[in-house]
């Protein structure tokens, strides 16, 4: 009896892990993509579905409303602005507060001499 209930777990697990890393999209892998991590749970059944669960799989956090809450760095196309006219409000201040800095730096400066 414990050899079957051990054989239904494992086949549960390797099936859940299938499933996982077919619906997947390719962005949510980690150190192998995935057809590499889709071989390793078909080859390897039980040790591989654990090696993916614990170090292949990218644990994205799901909020209430059904969004995925990534943090500031993960977020996909972070490298793009959302809104040019907010881009651009948030570079002028960048600006005017670097020369707000400089203006100071140099005040600081003449005043010690």
């Amino acid at each position: 009896m414990p050899y079957v209930l051990f054989g239904l777990l494992t086949m549960a697990l390797w099936v859940f892990c299938l499933v996982d890393v077919i619906t997947r999209e390719e962005t949510q892998f980690r150190h192998l993509p995935k057809g590499g991590w889709l071989l390793v749970v078909l080859l390897v059944p039980t040790v591989g579905s654990l090696v993916y669960l614990f170090v292949g799989r990218e644990q994205v956090l799901r909020l209430p409303n059904g969004r995925t809450g990534f943090t500031e760095y993960e977020r996909p196309g972070r490298h793009i602005a959302q809104n040019a006219a907010e881009d651009e409000e948030f570079l002028r201040r960048c600006r005017e507060r670097a020369e707000e800095q400089r203006r100071a730096a140099r005040r600081r400066e003449t005043d010690d001499i």
